[in-house]
């Protein structure tokens, strides 16, 4: 029966060593790609018309940017 408490004493250790040397759960984010719409015409006042424009032209996203308001669209790269 004395290895069962040397057990249980472990786990917790080897949790805790996990956490500090950083070997837990890792996130990444993903980098994000982003052009300017080649279809959309004149200034950018909607963003949901920049969404749908970019959508068609292959991104997931557009959002509408800078003094001149262009339409710029959005993608994981």
């Amino acid at each position: 029966m004395k290895p069962l408490p040397r057990l249980i004493s472990t786990v917790p250790l080897l949790f805790m060593f996990l956490i500090a040397t950083g070997l837990g759960p890792v996130t990444v984010e993903a980098r994000t790609c982003e052009t300017s719409s080649q279809l959309f015409n004149g200034p950018c006042l909607s963003e949901t018309n920049c969404a749908n424009v970019c959508h068609n032209e292959g991104f997931s996203d557009g959002d509408c940017r800078g003094i001149l308001r262009r339409c710029f669209c959005t993608k994981p790269c």
